[in-house]
């Protein structure tokens, strides 16, 4: 009716179209895969944070598991044990230490809480450790018992020996301390004077790095300290 047929126009202005050129080849492939990273050194550096990370979260579950009795006390500390031992042994790295700072900074940094994982990390002891319980107990009968009694005496003898000769390095007093609480425990789950000393210098001593050593002043109060739990613990076998 109006003559020749409208020409179609095209769906944008033309000076603001886009028109693919065929002659530039594509720099992206939707079938490559994007790496994180570029070296083996970052990779393992990752790998390594993202342990530190499941760690956390894990050791946060079972503590939530033993409190609810979903697991036994011994099935409870062998996995805290092996995951603390993960964690200061991924730490132990002087290159993911520094990356990962600290505990606190890198739960902001990943926006975690996991507040018992966290705690539980901060003592670095199983609970069952820390508060022991009459299942703790390894000693059964009167030989047994004066095993157990014999060696946690030679164990607060070793750790004093070794304030004596100047071992002041975290991670020489921290397994030496450790055996005494986990020693002291198979013989009796009461509380004793000096008791949470023990627990509470194992708490400051986990909280340094591996290289890091207490103080002559620290070491004079850890060494009474000792002295005192030491006699409170064989006022309990009176």
């Amino acid at each position: 009716m109006y003559g020749a047929a409208r020409k179609e126009l095209p769906y944008a202005p033309t000076p603001y179209s886009y028109v693919p050129n065929p002659v530039v080849p594509a720099n992206i492939s939707l079938d490559e895969e994007v790496k994180l990273t570029t070296t083996n050194a970052e990779r393992d550096l990752w790998d390594s944070l993202a342990e530190v990370y499941s760690v956390i979260v894990t050791l946060d579950g079972i503590e939530k598991a033993y409190i609810k009795d979903s697991i036994t006390e011994a099935e409870y500390a062998e996995a805290c044990n092996r995951l603390l031992k993960q964690y200061k042994t991924i730490l132990s790295d002087e290159t993911v230490s520094r990356e990962f700072k600290d505990l606190e900074s890198f739960k902001r940094r990943w926006d975690m809480e996991c507040p018992r994982g966290t705690e539980r990390l901060r003592i670095g002891l199983p609970a069952t450790v820390e508060q022991p319980s009459q299942a703790s107990h390894g000693a059964s009968g009167v030989q047994a018992a004066g095993s157990a009694i014999s060696d946690a005496t030679e164990n607060f003898i070793t750790f004093l020996d070794a304030l004596k000769i100047n071992m002041y390095a975290k991670d020489s007093l921290h397994p030496l301390l450790s055996d005494v609480i986990t020693s002291v425990n198979k013989v009796t789950d009461g509380d004793f004077e000096g008791r949470g000393k023990i627990v509470q210098w194992l708490i400051v001593l986990n909280q340094m790095k591996a290289n890091e050593e207490i103080s002559e002043a620290q070491a004079r109060e850890l060494a009474f300290d000792m002295e005192q739990a030491y006699y409170g613990f064989k006022s309990t076998l009176r």
